[in-house]
């Protein structure tokens, strides 16, 4: 009798031991990288809808809220005009009023801040948006699109403005080149390529798999 008991106690300890085992082993258990327990802010500025596109990628792969930055007054339509009053504020400091809010700014953890390259400058509104909220604490990742010279100074800018927030980072690619007539180019083979970028972006900074 001794036997017999001794024998269904180590089949069912081996059994509960292979349970356990596979519930642990079970596919999918283990915690993605994907920020599904995070909440996520992607602000951009977009004067030729390049720097949209690739905020729209960007949402595609994580989710979060999406935010345009809009300003109380709007730049000029005409891009010299534009382009000289944009140097004139940066001279001078100016920070033009956002007609973006954006409500309780303090329940994100991780902010993504799109912007095209002014100047070779982070452009003005962006400065208005880090100097206005609070983002200490927070989880910053910026990225760009560009007429080809490159990000200029605008990550440092932006690691400057939040000496209080972990800055990861940044992704910029080439967008259109508005002085040159070329506007929207995010498109086709074009479009393909530049998410493929960010895809492998958001994986190399631990974002998604």
């Amino acid at each position: 009798m001794n036997s017999k008991i001794k024998y269904w106690l180590s089949i069912f300890a081996v059994s509960c031991l292979l349970c356990g085992c596979s519930r642990a082993q079970k596919p999918g258990a283990e915690k993605s990288s994907r920020p599904e327990d995070k909440k996520v802010l992607i602000v951009y500025l977009s004067r030729t809808k390049n720097t949209k596109a690739v905020a729209e990628m960007i949402h595609r792969h994580i989710g979060g809220k999406l935010v345009e930055l809009e300003l109380k007054n709007p730049y000029p339509a005409h891009y010299q005009t534009t382009v000289d009053q944009v140097a004139r504020e940066n001279a001078s400091g100016f920070l033009p009023p956002l007609k973006t809010f954006i409500d309780s700014i303090e329940t994100y953890d991780m902010v993504f801040i799109g912007f095209p390259t002014w100047g070779m400058q982070l452009p003005p509104p962006f400065k208005s948006f880090l100097t206005q909220y609070d983002l200490r604490g927070k989880t910053i990742i910026p990225f760009n699109t560009h007429a080809g010279y490159g990000v200029g100074s605008g990550f440092e800018t932006i690691k400057q403005l939040c000496p209080n927030s972990k800055m990861l980072k940044g992704f910029s690619t080439e967008g259109g080149k508005e002085r040159d007539g070329i506007l929207y180019v995010m498109q086709g083979s074009k479009a393909t390529q530049v998410e493929s970028s960010v895809k492998q972006w958001l994986k190399e900074i631990g974002i998604i798999k």
